[in-house]
């Protein structure tokens, strides 16, 4: 055959290649038994309906109207690619115990362009859990009693003493200042109010908006301001990275260098310079963006459940009548642990707020579950508000109810106790390998802050909001509160220092 008979022929052979290979991916499509579902407009799929912003303590029409039409495990196109979109305990609960092996953490592109390569949101495999171990360390259960602890209940108290009687403010405003500058000082030994201080906090602000916003990269826009922000911030972060190095090999130093995770990850790690600014970006997103949120919440859900306030108070008036010595004022870690009933308003504002409503993850593998393929290469979208608001999972799940998380005694029915089944699914902080690292600290700041809070303050709304999911959770009009100092006679009052 000569080759202008090839040359002939090669159009055909092309043609039947591309036949060939469409009949192979449709077959190979027919094989997976997907689940039910619509996979929206080409591209965009149904990315804006699922965005939809709604009430936090819902699920939102969008996924309450999936839910009812396909069932918990349904597909669907989101972020520009096919989508299993899990609402199933079971099924999420699977995905976060196989991380690694079956699935694989998977953020969209602009998450990882304005956090960074290196941020442990978007890392996966050995350099996640290398990143992941280094925050465990530093956050580790001694360093929690012995360190963190009385910076927290400092930093609450610096807040709490600015508020005046009848005053009022923006309680969510105030619950960022905290956490802000709690993270500030634990991650780079920052001061509050100082001039530095405040200008890292104005530039977080824009880069927050950014991270919230679309990706749009361009002059203008908030992703590019946010850009612009996170380039201001990394000097910041830098030009105290530079600050430590000179008393690395300074022995006097070095137990003064690792008050702080900078001063930590520069001794006790090999990570380069880029590795670590992204690493303390991160960390400082994380660490302020979601326990403010927390805090927030519990003030917007306590306010409407008077019940839950009076038995806080007992609780922590309870705590503090146990102080023996007369100067002995500060909450120490037993006292942290005497706060059971604290700690299930804590689990109840979490299942109830969802801070963390879902999280991206790929499927590495083709994937069965309850007769249904997840294909290999597909988004996975496990949704722990739904789980966490299923009428099947919890007893009137739209209600703050701490009781529920009782386990004996209590002011809950036994109806409203949680089973060990139920718990196994209750992931505020994610689960698996990429638990997040900061929940025992977010815990504590939150405890902290309640106490103190119940025992010094009758607050209110000053005019009504509510939180919405963008999907971020956040206040419209930052929770307006009027608070009511509460005058006790017999005790000392650390707020009035």
């Amino acid at each position: 055959m000569s080759v202008t008979e090839l040359l002939l022929l090669l159009p055909t052979a092309i043609v039947a290649l591309i036949i060939s290979w469409n009949f192979i991916r449709t077959k190979r499509r027919r094989t997976h038994n997907l689940p039910p579902g619509n996979m929206g407009w080409p591209f965009l799929g149904e990315t804006i309906g699922y965005l939809k912003s709604h009430s936090a303590t819902s699920t939102g029409k969008f996924m309450e109207q999936h839910i009812s039409r396909f069932g918990k495990i349904y597909k669907s196109n989101l972020f520009g690619e096919p989508t299993i979109v899990s609402a199933d305990a079971g099924l999420n609960r699977y995905i976060l115990q196989n991380e690694g092996r079956l699935f694989e953490c998977s953020y969209p592109r602009s998450i990882g362009g304005i956090l960074g390569k290196w941020s442990m949101l978007v890392l996966v495999g050995d350099m996640h859990r290398d990143m992941r171990m280094i925050s465990l360390n530093f956050m580790s259960n001694f360093r929690l009693r012995t360190h963190l602890l009385p910076e927290v209940e400092r930093h609450t108290l610096l807040v709490l003493r600015s508020w005046k009687e009848n005053s009022l403010f923006s309680a969510q405003d105030e619950a960022k200042k905290f956490t802000f500058n709690l993270m500030a000082k634990h991650i780079m030994s920052m001061d509050p109010g100082k001039p530095e201080t405040e200008q890292l906090k104005r530039e977080y602000i824009t880069f927050m908006k950014g991270v919230v916003s679309a990706p749009l990269n361009f002059p203008g826009t908030a992703y590019w301001k946010a850009l612009q922000s996170r380039t201001t911030i990394l000097k910041v972060i830098e030009r105290k990275m530079e600050e430590r190095i000179p008393k690395r090999n300074d022995f006097d130093e070095c137990e003064r260098v690792e008050d702080d995770l900078l001063g930590w990850v520069l001794k006790n790690s090999n990570l380069s310079t880029e590795q670590i600014l992204d690493l303390i970006l991160s960390l400082l997103f994380a660490g302020h963006e979601t326990s403010s949120v927390a805090i927030s919440l519990a003030i917007y859900f306590l306010q409407g459940c008077p019940k839950a306030v009076e038995q806080l108070r007992e609780e922590h008036d309870e705590i503090r009548r146990a102080k023996q010595e007369p100067g002995d004022f500060g909450l120490n870690w037993d006292d942290y642990r005497r706060m059971e009933f604290t700690q299930c308003v804590i689990n109840e504002t979490l299942r109830l707020g969802n801070v963390v409503r879902f999280v991206h993850r790929k499927a590495l593998k083709d994937v069965r579950y309850k007769g249904y393929d997840i294909p290999r290469g597909w988004k996975v979208l496990p949704v722990f508000a739904s789980v966490h608001l299923d009428p099947s999972m919890y007893d009137q799940p739209q209600h703050f109810n701490p009781w529920r998380w009782q386990t004996t005694g209590g002011r809950g029915s036994a109806s409203s106790t949680p089973s060990v089944t139920t718990s196994n699914y209750f992931m505020p902080f994610g689960g698996g390998p990429r638990l997040c690292a900061g929940s025992e600290l977010a815990k504590l700041e939150m405890a902290v802050f309640i106490h103190h809070l119940v025992l010094n303050f009758h607050w209110e709304l000053a005019e009504p909001d509510h939180p919405l999911a963008f999907p971020f959770v956040d206040f419209p009009k930052g929770l307006p509160i009027k608070v009511h100092h509460l005058h006790n006679h017999n005790h000392h009052d650390p707020i009035q220092e």
